[in-house]
């Protein structure tokens, strides 16, 4: 047996209030939308991880999600523009990774990062 696909389900009273975080400001696509579920993705090939935490690092809490981007400044002007909220960072950490910390529209902190 293998694993071949990790999701990541956030309950919300509205899941199409995510298109704005998750499509307009990450660029995810909406790839099902049934009304009681909106799932977002992209066609290319993602790695599945699953990290157990019992702090966030350099003393941060333990976030919700970890969203690895190609462009961090690019993410951060984008997060920006749509007003969410910084809520730490940006930052280069010892383990070699830029990130920052956002809020999506239900309150679940998210970290956006890349490697260095």
């Amino acid at each position: 047996m293998r694993v071949k696909r990790i999701v990541s389900n956030i309950a919300a009273d509205r899941p199409e209030a995510a298109r704005r975080f998750y499509g307009d400001v990450l660029g995810l696509e909406t790839l099902m939308d049934q009304g009681w579920i909106v799932t977002h993705g992209a066609d290319e090939q993602m790695s599945a991880q699953l990290s157990v935490m019992s702090e966030g690092g350099s003393g941060t809490p333990v976030p919700g999600l970890s969203i690895e981007v190609d462009d961090l400044d690019e993410a951060l002007r984008r997060v920006e523009a749509a007003g969410f909220p910084i809520e730490y960072g940006p930052a280069d950490e010892p383990w070699g990774v830029r990130r920052f910390y956002t809020r999506d529209p239900f309150g679940k902190l998210i970290n956006i990062l890349t490697h260095k």
